[in-house]
């Protein structure tokens, strides 16, 4: 199993979002980095567990955990003209983009902000607090899942 910090802007999708989904879970589509795809397409699993992490907000955050529940599948968004997320050069025949489906676990009773992440030396190598990392998906080492999960 690997672990991963996956972040939308609560305004877009939220954790609540997606508890509203139950069990069918929800696509994970219009990632539109390559190294991001990368992630999902060759490395995500299922069962995998997922930090949930509110970004462009008040107080960023993780606010839950969610899990793999659909491996690496073609996002199909990027065909369709009228999405935001459309790629005149992605096709159904050769798809340059993918997305994962992952359904909620658990919210937090608290947002944990990335204010306190940055307080723990315990997390000194977790790739969020990386100068320059704005990966919208990426992995994390189990031990940084456990710590973040116990505050």
């Amino acid at each position: 199993m690997k672990y991963w910090l996956m972040k939308s802007e609560p305004d877009a999708f939220s954790i609540d979002d997606l508890k509203e989904k139950k069990a069918k879970g929800e696509h994970w589509d219009g990632v539109r980095n390559y190294q991001a795809r990368n992630f999902m397409r060759d490395n995500m699993k299922l069962g995998d567990k997922v930090l949930f992490y509110h970004s462009s907000c008040k107080v960023p955050g993780v606010v839950g955990i969610a899990s793999v529940i659909k491996e690496s599948h073609p996002d199909h968004t990027s065909w369709d003209p009228k999405s935001n997320y459309y790629d005149p050069k992605s096709t159904p025949e050769d798809p340059r983009w993918f997305m994962v489906d992952i359904k909620f676990e658990k919210k937090f009773s608290r947002t944990i902000s990335l204010k306190e992440l940055k307080e723990h030396i315990e997390l000194k190598d977790l790739k969020l607090l990386q100068k320059g990392c704005r990966l919208s998906i990426m992995p994390i080492a189990k031990k940084e899942f456990e710590f973040i999960k116990s505050l």
